[in-house]
C-alpha cells in the first residue's frame, strides 16, 4: 500500500528555546521528519524578525520541497503567516480567511496536490487563541470545505485547543471524524494537543505520532507532529475523479 507522510509544526518563527533564531535548526527538524508534505505556522519574513530572511525561502532550499506562502500579516518591512513545503506537484493554491474583528489576522492555505496521479486537497489552518474566535474560524473552515465528494482532505495545523471537550474540537470530529490528540506543546515538556491532523476518509489515517527528538524539542517551542496516510490511491472511482478541476 502506498502510503503519504504528512506534518505540521508551529515553527515559532524559528526562535528557538535558547532564544536563537535558526532556521538552518529547524530545517534539520523537518529533514528528520521526512514527510511528503508539512504545514508550517509562524513562519518569518523580516516582519517580528527584523534583520532575519525569508524563511520559508530558507527550509524549502535545504529540505528541496516547493513552498506555497500564505502570509496573513504584511508591513513595509517584511511578511509573517503560514507555509506548505510538498514533495508532490502543486495543481492549485487559495486562501482562506481566518480573521475575527478585534483579533489578530488568521488564515489556512487551502491547496490541491497531486498525490500519485489523485487531487489531494489539503487545507494548512493556524487558528487564535480566543474560545469564541475559534467557533467562528472552524464555522468558516467547514464551510470552505463543503462537499467533497470524492477528493481526499487533509486538514492540519496548529488549532491552539487544549481542551478536548470544547466546541470547536466537537465541530470538526463530527464532521471529520475523531483524530488523535498528540501532546505537541511545550515542546520541553509537553502537555497540550494544540496541533492536529484529520483526514478524509477517515479510514485513510493510519497512525499519529509527535516527533519528539532533543533537536525538535529545541528548535521551537512547539513540536512538529505527524502523520501517515493510505488507501487513497486503491479506490479506482477516485482516480477518476481526481483528474476533474476542483
Amino acid at each position: 500500500m502506498r502510503t503519504l507522510t504528512v506534518a505540521s509544526y508551529n515553527v515559532h518563527r524559528c526562535i528557538g528555546r535558547d532564544g536563537r533564531c535558526d532556521p538552518a535548526r529547524v530545517a534539520r527538524v523537518i529533514q528528520e521528519l521526512d514527510a511528503d508534505l508539512v504545514a508550517l505556522q509562524e513562519v518569518d519574513f523580516r516582519y517580528h524578525v527584523r534583520q532575519g530572511v525569508d524563511q520559508l525561502r530558507v527550509l524549502a532550499d535545504a529540505t528541496g520541497h516547493v513552498s506555497v506562502w500564505g502570509p496573513v500579516l504584511y508591513a513595509g518591512r517584511g511578511q509573517y503567516g503560514n507555509g506548505l513545503l510538498t514533495r508532490h506537484e502543486v495543481l492549485e493554491v487559495r486562501g482562506i480567511d481566518l480573521s475575527v474583528p478585534r483579533y489578530q489576522r488568521r488564515g489556512a492555505l487551502d491547496v490541491d496536490l497531486d498525490v500519485h496521479g489523485t487531487r489531494v486537497r489539503v487545507i494548512a489552518a493556524h487558528l487564535g487563541l480566543g474560545l469564541a474566535e475559534r467557533e467562528k474560524q472552524v464555522h468558516r473552515l467547514l464551510d470552505a470545505i463543503g462537499d467533497q465528494g470524492d477528493t481526499p482532505l487533509i486538514l492540519l495545523g496548529d488549532f491552539n485547543e487544549w481542551r478536548p471537550p470544547s466546541a470547536p474540537l466537537r465541530r470538526l470530529h463530527r464532521r471529520l471524524g475523531r483524530t488523535p490528540g498528540v501532546r505537541s506543546f511545550p515542546s520541553a515538556f509537553p502537555v497540550l494537543a494544540l496541533d492536529r491532523i484529520w483526514v478524509q476518509p477517515r479510514h485513510a489515517l493510519v497512525a499519529v505520532d509527535v516527533h519528539s527528538t532533543q533537536r525538535a524539542r529545541r528548535a521551537s517551542d512547539h513540536l512538529p507532529i505527524r502523520a501517515v496516510i493510505g488507501g487513497l490511491w486503491d479506490r479506482r472511482p477516485g482516480r477518476a475523479a481526481a483528474r476533474r478541476s476542483a
